[in-house]
């Protein structure tokens, strides 16, 4: 397995898709932002806003490419597509409820029918942010929340952890005896 590459970094998850308000599993249906996503979009654009980002590296989704483009729109910078950001396939899970299962795939105790094992899933993401990580940064990864989770357990840290939509995340990797960190930048009302 691949490491997370020890340089900090700014991750953003896109913003709110309709399936997300009704907690449906979207993985790689490519669902659009609703109005919700879009604003929450907005607000984390103004959020990185002098915060030094180089540039900005999203999943091809339309829901995290969209919130990447109104970010890179704020910022004046184009965006990197990259499908290896894209989210996890949740084969037969897609459009269904989050339910039980989601732990169980975490875990590596059972994928769904068609769908990417969590372990390759956390090799992927891991190799997509070393690639983005890899420019000048201060970088942007803007993706899914799958991803992030296994992005935290290559990190080391618990992976079932939702993280919230368009909250501009700044990655620390380990320091000072500490593990990878990560605050969360102030959103404006």
């Amino acid at each position: 397995m691949n490491d997370p590459n020890p340089v900090p970094f700014w991750f953003l998850r896109h913003g709110e898709t309709d399936w997300n308000a009704r907690m449906l599993s979207q993985g790689q249906v490519d669902i659009p932002l609703n109005p919700v996503g879009i604003a929450q979009a907005e607000r984390a654009a103004a959020a990185l806003v002098g915060k030094g980002i180089r540039s900005i590296h999203s999943s091809t989704l339309s829901r995290a490419r969209v919130t990447a483009e109104i970010v890179a729109a704020r910022l004046q910078l184009p965006v990197n597509l990259d499908p290896e950001l894209q989210e996890v396939a949740f084969g037969v899970q897609e459009g269904q409820q989050m339910s039980g299962w989601f732990d169980d795939w975490i875990a590596g105790t059972m994928t769904p029918e068609g769908a990417e094992p969590f372990a390759h899933l956390r090799e992927r993401a891991v190799a997509a942010i070393n690639r983005a990580t890899a420019n000048p940064g201060p970088v942007l990864v803007v993706a899914h929340g799958a991803l992030w989770r296994a992005f935290r357990q290559a990190a080391g840290l618990e992976a079932n952890v939702r993280t919230p939509n368009a909250l501009p995340l700044w990655v620390e990797p380990p320091s000072g005896g500490r593990g990878w960190h990560f605050t969360a930048a102030e959103l404006g009302a």
